[in-house]
């Protein structure tokens, strides 16, 4: 076999070493940058969904809520503060989002306003008695529930009636945009109540609370946690309590990532004892 001559050996030796030394180099420089990708990522924080980072950016949570509700949305005319279970809701989600809990906007809506300002972009999300029914969730997304009622009757005292079953030819009062009216009509159906019942829509509850103390109506009929806030020595909730409710935070079918967010924050409060507690604070457990 055919020796190279040694200079140019040496030289091929070199070169191979060379080659060997720069590949590592390389492959070091390739690793270090791979696992200082994480460590960029922690430095800049959390990824975040635009919809989120708009909040974020805008630097206040804009919520609807109801404002005559006891116990879950009322606004304090002593304090001017809104207050009850929904209102730490707000609170708590403009925590987990912004990092403050007084970066809330409260917006008092009804059950006929809220879809709207929420479809008109008004809203990040809605707070405030919204049932979770099949037919909505078309044009709405709602999270987990976290509070479940019944519909009920209010009437005074004096009225005689005690029944859903005593209400034939009488009127009740409901509010504009509520599945209140559809909840009795199909407990008369389910109980097989041979009695005809007449419906009179209102945009508020105060409006159906006054319809009633006028004599204009024999009863107010919604859920039976907002009728508590109109109870009194002369007027009475019956018994009947039909239609489970439950409430959920109700936000555009076009904020998926909102959806999700607050979907996790109500199921984590459910599970950590934080809903039943608020609950309990309200005033709402049985």
């Amino acid at each position: 076999m055919k020796r190279l001559p040694l200079l140019p050996a040496l030289a091929l030796v070199l070169i191979f070493a060379l080659g060997l030394t720069f590949g590592l180099v390389a492959c070091a420089t390739s690793t270090d940058s791979a696992e200082a990708t994480p460590e960029a990522t922690e430095q800049t924080g959390e990824v975040v969904s635009p919809e989120l980072q708009a909040i974020k950016d805008r630097g206040t949570l804009r919520v609807g809520v109801k404002s005559d509700v006891p116990g879950l949305g009322l606004l304090n005319t002593t304090t001017g503060q809104y207050e009850g279970l929904e209102i730490e809701l707000a609170h708590l989600l403009a925590q987990r989002i912004i990092g403050d809990p007084a970066a809330v906007e409260f917006t008092a809506v009804t059950a006929d306003t809220r879809g709207k300002l929420l479809d008109e972009g008004q809203l990040d999300m809605v707070i405030a008695t919204f049932t979770i029914r099949e037919e909505r969730k078309a044009y709405w997304n709602f999270s987990q529930p976290y509070f479940t009622d019944s519909v009920g009757l209010l009437v005074y005292q004096d009225s005689g009636l005690e029944t859903l079953a005593d209400f034939d030819g009488r009127t009740i009062a409901v509010t504009t945009g509520s599945t209140t009216q559809e909840a009795i009509e199909q407990q008369i159906a389910d109980k097989g109540y041979d009695i005809s019942v007449n419906f009179r829509e209102f945009p508020t509850n105060q409006d159906c609370v006054t319809s009633l103390s006028q004599n204009e109506v024999d009863a107010f009929s919604v859920d039976k946690a907002i009728l508590a806030g109109f109870d009194n020595d002369s007027r009475v909730i019956l018994p009947d309590s039909f239609n489970p409710q439950e409430y959920g935070i109700a936000t555009r079918l076009s904020s998926p990532d909102l959806t999700t967010f607050v979907n996790n924050f109500i199921i984590e409060a459910i599970a950590d004892g934080t809903i039943s507690t608020l609950i309990v604070e309200n005033g709402l457990a049985e």
